[in-house]
């Protein structure tokens, strides 16, 4: 049995991906050559203590990485995992990255583990703003109470918001298999979504140019990159779905009535 034969046959398969899927679209990393933090310190823009101590220059870099992703587009990556979903075959996409390229590819069932830099919320009345292109105004104001708005992401020392957390365990536990894609599997707690599916019993495919923190608990490892990789899987999987269609019984039998 391989990836493929895995993948179609599980009754609840979930994908949990990470910034190498986006960095595909050309959407920065945080980590590896290339990544944001070799231009920034993480310290001075990512945290709430940075955000209380000047949140124009926050805004300025966030306002930039929103322009970056708004002229980024879904890659094969993303629009083979949309399929797989559409197929029935994927359950959730469970992603660390902000930037909602999954769903502008058409997965419907995404749970954010990080937030979205296209929304905002007030520090003071908690109102959140859904965006839907990059903010004109720097820092902009919460049109309720007029309070500063701040990125609605997971910044350094923060939780991971309650609800998405609480719907990502669930999956995880529910889960027979996961799919891993462009995550180096060490940020937590969000890397814990793959080690708790295998808990529960969940076969591990893992989609990577290298290996990760994520291979050691791996059934299955597909090297390559995932706008590689992804489109031929799913394209397999189809295959395999169709084949166990074809060759199911057909007629009454095979929802279990029978004539009199």
């Amino acid at each position: 049995m391989d990836a493929a034969d895995v993948v179609a046959k599980s009754k609840h398969c979930i994908v949990f991906t990470g910034a190498g899927v986006s960095a595909e679209s050309g959407v920065p990393t945080f980590r590896g050559a290339g990544g944001l933090w070799e231009r920034y310190r993480p310290e001075e823009l990512a945290t709430p203590e940075a955000f209380a101590k000047d949140p124009e220059l926050v805004w300025r870099w966030y306002r930039w990485r929103q322009e970056v992703v708004h002229r980024a587009a879904p890659n094969p990556a993303h629009y083979a995992i949309a399929e797989l979903e559409a197929l029935g075959v994927v359950k959730a996409v469970i992603t660390q990255n902000v930037d909602g390229l999954h769903q502008r590819a058409g997965s419907r069932n995404v749970v954010e583990l990080h937030g979205s830099l296209w929304r905002a919320r007030c520090v003071k009345c908690g109102a959140v703003y859904r965006l839907e292109k990059p903010v004109e105004e720097v820092p902009p104001r919460c049109p309720r109470c007029g309070g500063l708005l701040r990125p609605d992401v997971v910044w350094f020392g923060e939780p991971l918001p309650q609800e998405a957390w609480a719907r990502a365990v669930e999956h995880a536990a529910e889960a027979d298999v996961v799919l891993v894609a462009g995550t180096s599997g060490v940020v937590y707690p969000a890397a814990y979504i793959p080690h708790i599916a295998k808990k529960h019993g969940a076969v591990v495919v893992e989609v990577n140019v290298e290996e990760s923190a994520i291979t050691p608990i791996a059934d299955f490892f597909l090297r390559g990159r995932a706008g590689e990789v992804l489109p031929r899987l799913a394209e397999e999987v189809k295959k395999r779905l169709s084949t166990r269609r074809e060759s199911s019984p057909r007629g009454p039998s095979a929802i279990g009535s029978s004539q009199p």
